[in-house]
């Protein structure tokens, strides 16, 4: 199948590549050219702009969006709405509020223009393994791209029977409910990581002066990770990068711990909030971040090891 992706930072460049892997199609668009010049030997088709981008598909068009949330992904999909036509398909695969879906949706079936929104979850570790995608949108339009889904999920190409879920894919509803899902997803997620470095700070401190001689406990908690990574029923893929990150240095001292959030955390616990439904684990992991950027510590380096191991992100740079 033949697909338009623009944008190639950590996760479009990765989505290409494995659609490529699986016998897509696909023709890029960056406005780094050096980004393009990157996947060039993969064999991606270039594209110099939107126009031309659009003037290489074959219609039905489908162009995935691959953008930081906000005026990034605003303008481009208002420029791709300019010059696709009806029948057309624009994928908003980035980590956009669910609300914005439901607004450009509207304003696209308007042209005849189909919207489908992606929660893509997998970070830099998915070009490997595959992604987890939760889609928002028409039926139709999400049937006729199940190929790139299945392509880019951890079941790859194989055929879903009763349902794509555990392919690693879902059509989880109409426009909006693919972001929705993921947002919540990721507001799980601050809760995970806050738990995993909470009991990772006790275990660092086991042994502190500030600790009765007689109590102290000399751990070696790189090899604790490891080992609760092995029939353990905290084992996640979470572990696996916080198990990577302390094997390489135990004190993690490469790291500041003030620990960025991007968004879909502050949006779960908005929604709850609107909705007066009680997130006190997922709350108190926001706020967290939020006294990271104030004062660090051995938990907040987890986190930020746990975010540089499955996502590639850099640590915030001060306050909040």
């Amino acid at each position: 199948m033949q697909i338009g992706m623009i944008g190639l930072g950590r996760m479009g460049a990765n989505l290409s590549r494995r659609l490529i892997k699986y016998g897509h199609s696909v023709v890029v668009s960056d406005h780094a050219e050096t980004a393009v010049q990157a996947l060039a030997a993969d064999g991606v088709t270039a594209a110099l702009g939107l126009k031309d981008l659009v003037q290489k598909l074959t219609p039905p068009r489908a162009v995935w969006v691959m953008l930081p949330a906000g005026e990034a992904t605003e303008t481009t999909i208002a420029k791709l709405a300019d010059l696709l036509d009806a029948g057309d398909t624009i994928i908003d695969g980035g980590n956009t509020f669910w609300k914005d879906d439901l607004r450009r949706a509207k304003a696209l079936r308007e042209r005849g223009i189909h919207h489908v929104d992606v929660g893509t979850s997998g970070g830099v570790l998915g070009a490997t393994s595959g992604y987890c995608l939760m889609m928002g949108g028409e039926k139709d339009a999400v049937t006729r791209l199940a190929p790139v889904f299945a392509a880019l999920s951890p079941g790859g190409q194989n055929p879903a029977q009763d349902s794509s879920a555990p392919q690693g894919w879902l059509h989880v509803g109409p426009n909006g409910a693919g972001h929705f899902v993921k947002m919540v997803h990721n507001g799980i997620e601050y809760g995970l990581m806050q738990a995993y470095a909470e009991g990772y700070q006790i275990l660092a401190e086991a042994n502190d002066a500030t600790v009765p001689e007689a109590e102290r406990l000399p751990l070696r908690i790189d090899e604790i990770a490891e080992v609760w990574r092995h029939g353990s029923i905290v084992e996640s893929k979470l572990l696996d990068v916080t198990a990577a990150a302390l094997k390489q240095d135990a004190r993690l001292k490469d790291f500041s711990g003030k620990v960025d959030d991007t968004g879909e955390g502050r949006w779960t616990i908005q929604t709850a909030i609107e909705r007066a439904i009680p997130v006190m684990t997922l709350t108190a992991a926001l706020y967290a971040r939020f006294r990271s950027r104030r004062e660090a510590n051995f938990a907040d380096k987890v986190i930020s090891a746990m975010r540089r191991g499955f996502g590639g992100h850099v640590e915030a740079k001060g306050n909040s």
